[in-house]
């Protein structure tokens, strides 16, 4: 068994001590949060836990094999460098670290000290997710021609960090896992309109080394939520909608094709719409399936989903789109 420490009780780390605390695999588990009204309730709901207002004793439990950190962005880097230091597995919830360098140094520390870094990508985890990749894998939508996504609703506006670093990182995830691949080159544009200096609509625009193309539309601002992606094949087409209660994945057998001319300067083209299928999906929860990967690749020593490495190529994609967005005035 695997005995956990968790650092940040806040937004996202009820759900994931739940889901660790449900886990036959977790062992012991030692809670951390400094703000005092977070930590009685964590208190009051796991009575037979111990919690603690300083992550320092989180670090220094020769007991504790792991920590999942779920705090600010800006903290994340500096406690999970601490964690690998003391020894420990990390997972991190997104995105992994404020900047290209200080995830590159997590992930080669990590590499260097033997020890598993995972990333919170919930949406890896996510059966309509996992379904689109196999669908991919399996050739049936043809060559991936481009890929759009959009991700928006009314609020929650961060003070700290942009909407590309609050929402991107789901669909950057997404797309990666899909394509395999990194994009080549990233672009975005957008504005901040209602907290000064803090962009809440971007539109961001990426090239991937084997042709396909991705747009990725985030924002604060909308009148809905908004959780769609649609995949454009060479044979077939499919949307994803996360917003939908059933049926999220959609297998649309549209296109089409060129007719290769008869004479010269002549070319038709024939367009196809055939039947819609909705394939059938698990009921899984994402959180407890990341969490039971998190903790089945300590036990077997093995490479988590979403890796440090993964997380790594998110956050360069992002600086990427966030440098762009910067120098570019909309």
């Amino acid at each position: 068994m695997v005995n956990v420490g968790i650092i940040g009780l806040g937004y996202w780390g009820p759900n994931l001590l739940r889901n660790l605390y449900t886990n036959s695999r977790c062992g012991r588990i030692v809670m951390c949060d400094s703000d005092p009204a977070r930590a009685e309730r964590m208190r009051s709901r796991y009575p037979d836990l111990y919690c603690t207002p300083d992550c320092g004793e989180v670090f220094g439990d020769d007991g504790l094999d792991a920590v999942v950190v779920a705090t600010g962005v800006s903290s994340h880097y500096p406690l999970a460098r601490r964690a690998l230091e003391a020894g420990k597995h990390v997972f991190v919830e997104k995105p992994f670290a404020a900047s290209v360098v200080e995830a590159e140094e997590l992930v080669e520390l990590g590499r260097r000290l033997k020890l598993v870094t995972m990333v919170g990508h919930t949406f890896m985890f996510s059966p309509p997710v996992i379904k689109t990749k196999e669908i991919i894998d399996s050739g049936e939508l043809g060559e991936i021609y481009f890929i759009t996504a959009s991700r928006v609703n009314l609020g929650l506006h961060q003070k700290d960090v942009s909407v590309i670093w609050d929402l991107a990182p789901h669909d950057f995830s997404m797309l990666f896992y899909w394509l395999g691949e990194e994009p080549s080159s990233v672009s975005a544009f957008g504005h901040a309109y209602v907290l000064e200096g803090i962009p809440d609509v971007a539109f961001i625009n990426l090239a991937f080394p084997s042709g396909s193309t991705g747009n990725v539309q985030v924002a604060w601002l909308a009148p809905s939520k908004l959780r769609r992606t649609v995949i454009v094949g060479s044979s077939k087409m499919l949307v994803y909608d996360d917003t939908e209660p059933i049926e999220k994945v959609k297998i649309y057998d549209k296109g089409v094709e060129v007719i290769e001319p008869e004479t010269f300067g002549e070319y038709q083209l024939t367009y196809r719409t055939g039947d819609i299928l909705s394939p059938k999906l698990s009921t899984d929860e994402p959180l407890a399936a990341e969490m039971e990967e998190f903790l089945a690749s300590i036990e077997e020593g093995r490479k988590p989903r979403s890796s440090g490495e993964e997380g790594l190529s998110v956050v360069r994609a992002l600086e990427m789109a966030e440098r762009s967005l910067r120098n570019t005035t909309f």
